[in-house]
């Protein structure tokens, strides 16, 4: 029997640290025998399958929905998928999870003053200034999950914590094997 195909959707704001979970996940799954593995950043698939998209309501839900639809179909084909992107809107986040099936929704949680503190770039900075339009958490609506299937707060906890209760969660539903122990 082949692995099983699920996605794992990180959400929450710019730099709240959903590719750095997704990416300390990544060796852990492999060592326990997900070798059918992708991940799909969100800027990765803006460069890629969604250049030209701008950051309008529907450019953004069309981003969305390009996302899951290509972690719907690796889903499908027993492909374990690792997905960070902001996906500001909950009916999109639905809609993408309906489409999938096997969905497991992580929110990231991190407050704006700790993300601007981090951001090293200086975005949430200019756009707090006014100087980004439509920005994420600032200028345009974050609607964080209600009941994410968990739920990390990367102000609050070590990445090792994060990535546990991520860990924690899939073995409970049944996706990755517990770790062997000795």
């Amino acid at each position: 029997m082949g692995q099983k195909g699920f996605t794992v959707w990180f959400t929450g704001l710019s730099g709240a640290g959903k590719t750095t979970i997704a990416d300390a996940i990544e060796p852990i799954l492999r060592e326990r025998g997900i070798t059918k593995l992708e991940k799909l950043d969100g800027d990765v698939v803006r460069t890629h399958l969604s250049k030209g998209l701008g950051f309008s309501k529907e450019d953004r839900d069309t981003n969305i929905r390009r996302i899951g639809w290509v972690a719907e179909v690796l889903t499908r084909n027993g492909v374990c998928v690792l997905a960070s992107a902001i996906s500001p809107y909950k009916e999109i986040r639905d809609e993408v999870k309906t489409n999938i099936g096997d969905f497991v929704e992580v929110y990231v949680e991190c407050s704006i003053p700790e993300l601007t503190r981090r951001d090293v770039k200086g975005l949430y900075e200019k756009a707090i200034k006014g100087e980004i339009a439509n920005f994420t958490g600032v200028s345009d609506p974050y609607e964080a999950p209600e009941n994410p299937t968990v739920k990390v707060n990367s102000e609050h906890e070590e990445l090792e914590e994060s990535v546990a209760k991520v860990l924690a969660k899939l073995e409970e539903l049944g996706y990755v094997p517990a770790k062997a122990t000795a």
